[in-house]
């Protein structure tokens, strides 16, 4: 599996477990992603991508996105696409 680095976390909704994300690369629904940063290390499948709570298939890049996550994430944490 190799990694690319696809964008970075802006922000983390706790009330609502979404983080905003500052796109890089092309991001689909589907994809699988994995955070990482300095205390975070989360790896899951992309099920929804919003922009301004409208609901897209795909975050291209300079868009600024909200996505749902599993699990706390932090400000400046890096965003991976994990391929096979």
């Amino acid at each position: 599996m190799t990694e690319q680095k696809i964008g970075i976390v802006l922000h983390y909704f706790d009330n609502a477990s979404v983080a905003a994300l500052k796109v890089e690369k092309t991001l689909k629904v589907g994809d699988t992603i994995h955070i990482k940063g300095h205390t975070t290390d989360l790896t899951q499948k992309v099920d929804s991508i919003q922009i301004k709570h409208k609901a897209i298939q795909q975050a291209k890049k300079g868009d600024d996105v909200g996505i749902k996550v599993k699990d706390r994430v932090r400000e400046h944490d890096d965003v991976f696409k994990v391929t096979a």
